[in-house]
């Protein structure tokens, strides 16, 4: 047994503090590690060796920004797997990674969404066990999943509460099911907060403590980073920009409010306002793909639904000053065609000083960046100790 404050304490601490710096990571040279945990060069040192020896991190050599040589130290790309799963409007998309922040799999498929929460359970089991396949990894390593949704989740309860976009799904708990099918820990959370969590651990928000990823889609929704952690808030309903208030007395809202700004820039109030030129078929993408090609009523539209966004982003500007914006879902790929006017409208309604040192880029994963996501939180909610002990 050990003694808190003891030697072995003391060096079991350290220990978990430096799998936790290379874990969130995915790597990092020895002097890197120092820096985030805080330990000295020659601790950082003697854990990392012991570690090598128990065969829990593998250390590579590497060239650092100044052009020296360093370690590059990560987990053993054996020591375990997680896997991600991203429910969307219409896909299904699973990603098996390692504790080393590598994709070993990934696939995505075509998904109902009027289907119920336990056909896209079996769905996503199914396409787990075939990912594991042909990754050609052991069932028994997977330490954790992490599990997206568009919809709000209860931080207390973990039910999915109200969604038009999931409707079968309403009032249930999909970590606990999900969990009970699997027999492994269950970590969900909403598709803007995975997005934003995809892109600071592997896209556009690198090297980022304060971002909001902006995802419009079905619905319009952001995830906020801030000091580097996800912001859910006590209610989990943290980021919902797609229902502040832009037109009183504009139309009716899912929420039941009106003008709110989803009514203007989510797929399904938009489209119908080209269905007269371009048939009742189009779909979001297909009207990126066009205003890029410079189609003009695509354009236009996709002009406007970037001036309402960056008027939704300056409120987030004036309230939480972040320094980056990363916009994604399919508006992403319209690029300037879109950022143009989110800019126009962020510096025309946020404070000079909130707006003065952000920078509004595209996300860089795409699709992705939500079952990315997904990975990131299953890799984040691994347990140190646990995984020492494994």
């Amino acid at each position: 047994m050990q003694t808190p404050g003891s030697q072995s304490s003391l060096h079991r601490a350290n220990l978990e503090r430096v799998v936790r710096a290379v874990r969130t990571a995915g790597a990092l040279t020895q002097a890197d590690i120092a820096r985030t945990t805080g330990l000295s060069a020659a601790t950082v040192s003697n854990i990392v060796r012991e570690l090598k020896d128990g065969g829990h991190v593998e250390v590579r050599s590497t060239t650092s920004a100044g052009g020296r040589r360093a370690r590059s130290v990560s987990l053993a790309a054996d020591a375990g797997i997680v896997v991600g799963i991203d429910f969307g409007h219409s896909h299904l998309r699973v990603a098996v990674g390692n504790l080393s922040h590598q994709v070993l799999a990934e696939e995505a498929e075509p998904f109902d969404v009027d289907a119920s929460a336990a056909e896209g359970f079996d769905r996503a089991e199914k396409l787990v066990a075939r990912l594991l396949g042909t990754a050609g990894v052991d069932r028994a390593k997977i330490l954790g999943m992490g599990l997206g949704v568009p919809g709000p989740i209860d931080v207390a309860t973990g039910i999915l509460g109200s969604t038009a976009i999931l409707p079968g799904w309403r009032g249930t708990n999909p970590r606990e099911e999900l969990a009970a099918r699997t027999g492994v820990p269950v970590h969900v959370d909403n598709d803007a907060n995975l997005g934003a969590l995809g892109e600071l651990v592997w896209g556009s928000g690198r090297g980022c403590d304060d971002l909001a990823y902006i995802k419009v889609a079905s619905g319009v929704g952001a995830g906020l980073v801030m000091d580097g952690r996800i912001y859910r808030g006590p209610g989990g309903t943290a980021g919902e920009i797609g229902h502040i208030t832009l037109d009183e007395s504009g139309p009716v809202c899912r929420c039941g409010n009106r003008g709110c700004l989803e009514t203007f820039t989510a797929a399904r109030h938009v489209l119908p306002l080209l269905h007269a030129s371009h048939g009742p078929d189009l779909t979001m993408r297909r009207v990126v793909q066009l205003a890029r090609e410079g189609d003009p009523g695509c354009r236009r539209v996709v002009a406007d639904i970037g001036r309402h966004i960056g008027s939704g982003v300056a409120h987030l500007c004036n309230l939480l000053n972040p320094s980056r914006v990363v916009l994604g879902g399919d508006l992403a790929e319209a690029g300037e065609v879109a950022l143009t006017p989110i800019r126009d409208s962020v510096s025309r309604y946020s404070i000079p000083s909130a707006a003065r040192n952000l920078t509004l880029v595209p996300g860089a994963l795409g699709g992705r960046a939500e079952v990315l996501g997904a990975l990131a939180l299953a890799l984040s909610e691994v347990g140190d100790a646990a995984w020492v002990d494994r």
